[in-house]
């Protein structure tokens, strides 16, 4: 089966580690922060690859990418596994599946959803994005730059996202995933179709999933 089943996929994986709250909000499983693949190793083995397999992500490798993307790291401040520039941290990751769409929240490390129905086929233009079992896209909340000029907005938000995806890369060559970051997105039909304010801006998409071959 093509499609990935979010909630179900992640309801059945976290037992004894939290449930769906009336807010909407899915609970993530703690991210397993120990182990993994070497850094030189990883840097040697990231690249990117546009072929996927349909095998779902488990609840619990969907918890380690988000948090190896962006999730928090010093709980004591609040800061982030990725630099951001005057720490505003303005870059939201958002994840699209066959289920709907969803907003990571990092200090509480929860799935927040915010629109039904698959959007994949809205996330690029490419094949393999309606049908790969996670599309992320980083969206800049602008309001949360502040004293920036607009080109500054535009620069700091668009190096926040590369270090995010860079994250993304680097965790997916140590978990043995396939993924690649992708800029052509139709920004105002995706944003329309996530709810996104004119204060927010899609910078980049990035596709994950099980290298193809894989078994489902």
């Amino acid at each position: 089966m093509m499609g990935w089943r979010l909630a179900g996929v992640l309801m059945m994986g976290m037992m004894g580690t939290g449930h769906a709250q009336d807010t909407g909000a899915i609970k993530l499983p703690p991210p397993e922060t120990a182990g993994g693949m070497p850094l030189m190793q990883a840097l040697k083995a990231r690249h990117s690859t546009r072929e996927f397999s349909g095998k779902p992500l488990p609840a619990q490798v969907l918890a380690n990418l988000l948090w190896a993307a962006n999730g928090v790291n010093r709980p004591h401040t609040g800061q982030r596994t990725a630099p951001s520039a005057h720490d505003w941290r303005e870059i939201d990751v958002y994840v699209t599946t066959a289920d709907g769409a969803y907003r990571y929240d990092p200090p509480t490390h929860t799935l927040i959803k915010v629109a039904a129905g698959d959007l994949r086929p809205q996330a690029g233009v490419q094949d393999f994005v309606a049908t790969v079992p996670v599309n992320l896209v980083y969206v800049a909340d602008l309001d949360r730059m502040s004293g920036a000029s607009a080109d500054d907005k535009a620069f700091y938000s668009a190096t926040d996202a590369g270090f995010i995806a860079q994250n993304v890369y680097l965790y997916c060559a140590s978990a043995g995933l396939a993924v690649v970051v992708r800029g052509l997105v139709d920004r105002d039909a995706l944003g329309a179709a996530l709810g996104l304010k004119k204060h927010q801006r899609i910078i980049l998409a990035q596709s994950v999933g099980y290298p193809a071959g894989s078994a489902k």
